[in-house]
């Protein structure tokens, strides 16, 4: 078992930046590719980014792309979502995933945290 918690999230004015944090426990962390998904209100949970168990491969929604950027701390058994130039349309609860691929479908996930609300105010 792998549990998560997110963390980091709140109410930002658009250009903004806010830092997610997800804090893993259980089973080895360095094991497993994390993923950062969204949902917004009425809307189906969609690909944030994602990262290798390593470290060295991030991947990245085109809405997103130049404007996030995801990291990881293995001695912290820490993943983060650093979010840049926020937009209204960027508001949503953030969710972080563990799983044994870091890729955008939802299914490839084994474990996720509870999520954390981002609001990104006009």
């Amino acid at each position: 078992q792998v549990q998560l918690v997110e963390s980091g999230g709140g109410l930002v004015q658009a250009g903004g930046s806010l830092r997610l944090s997800c804090a893993a426990s259980g089973r080895t962390f360095s094991n497993y590719a994390m993923g950062w998904f969204r949902q917004a209100p009425g809307k189906e949970r969609e690909f944030v980014g994602a990262i290798s168990w390593s470290g060295g491969i991030t991947s990245y929604a085109d809405s997103v792309k130049g404007r996030f950027t995801i990291s990881r701390d293995a001695a912290k058994n820490t993943v983060y979502l650093q979010m840049n130039s926020l937009k209204p349309e960027d508001t949503a609860v953030y969710y972080c995933a563990a799983g044994p691929t870091g890729t955008a479908t939802i299914s490839a996930y084994n474990y996720w945290g509870q999520g954390t609300q981002v609001t990104v105010s006009s």
